[in-house]
């Protein structure tokens, strides 16, 4: 339970900080927001969790109901698929990683839409594993206010789901974005989420080799500017103000 107290008063700490009024975060019936959900709920009582489908797999919506159900999360569905299909008529044929993309930062617009109505911060649920290797779209589910579960490895996080009551069913769920139909994670990266997180802390000391470590090395090196801020030409001082 220390992790999870640690990260309770860090939340805490964030809103009184920023002056907002509680958290939004998207509810994907996965484990990364069912973590989320569960310490947001601990941090304030002004919790919201969006149901936010784009072609989405009608048991994730049900799960996501019912994790919003065990923290007493207040919870929304916003339906966006009308949307998502108007945007893909007026723009250039895409393949299904561009329409993937379209489909996480469409829903980034509906958490800052909420997060602006109610003076709320938005919780992403990003975690170590996946912003090293740069796993998330840019200003897509990558936006956020805070990252609780950013210092963690997915198998940790898998540990904290036990600890905080997040059902079986969900913490065993195969890991995927619900970009298209039978997307998962480990397809797209192309290893287990065990061997990514071995090979992740054996890189940071130095200790890794062989396929796993080669690739993860690339998507790091490739993924930089995910993890940067924009950079800023910077114009020669001249003397000139």
């Amino acid at each position: 339970m220390e992790k999870i107290e640690f990260i309770v008063k860090w939340l805490k700490e964030q809103l009184i900080d920023s002056g907002t009024d509680g958290y939004v975060l998207g509810l994907s019936g996965g484990l990364d927001s069912a973590v989320c959900a569960g310490l947001i709920s601990k941090a304030t009582s002004n919790a919201l969790g969006l149901i936010i489908p784009i072609e989405s797999d009608p048991v994730d919506i049900e799960d996501a109901r019912h994790i919003a159900g065990i923290f007493d999360l207040k919870c929304e569905l916003i339906e966006l698929l009308p949307v998502y299909r108007d945007f893909v008529k007026i723009m250039p044929d895409g393949n299904k990683n561009v329409q993937g993309n379209l489909k996480t930062r469409l829903r980034m617009i509906i958490l800052y839409y909420y997060a602006n109505l109610k003076n709320l911060m938005v919780c992403g649920t990003g975690n170590k594993s996946e912003i090293l290797l740069g796993y998330f779209t840019k200003y897509g589910d990558g936006a956020s206010d805070v990252l609780p579960l950013g210092d963690l490895y997915k198998y940790q996080v898998r540990e904290l789901a036990r600890e905080i009551g997040i059902p079986e069913k969900v913490i065993g769920k195969t890991p995927s974005a619900g970009l298209w139909p039978g997307q998962t994670d480990e397809g797209e990266i192309g290893f287990s989420y065990q061997d990514i997180d071995s090979t992740l802390r054996d890189m940071l000391d130095c200790r890794a080799a062989g396929k796993c470590a080669q690739e993860l090395k690339e998507m790091i090196a490739h993924s930089e500017h995910k993890r940067n801020p924009p950079k800023i030409c910077i114009l020669p001082n001249r003397g000139v103000a």
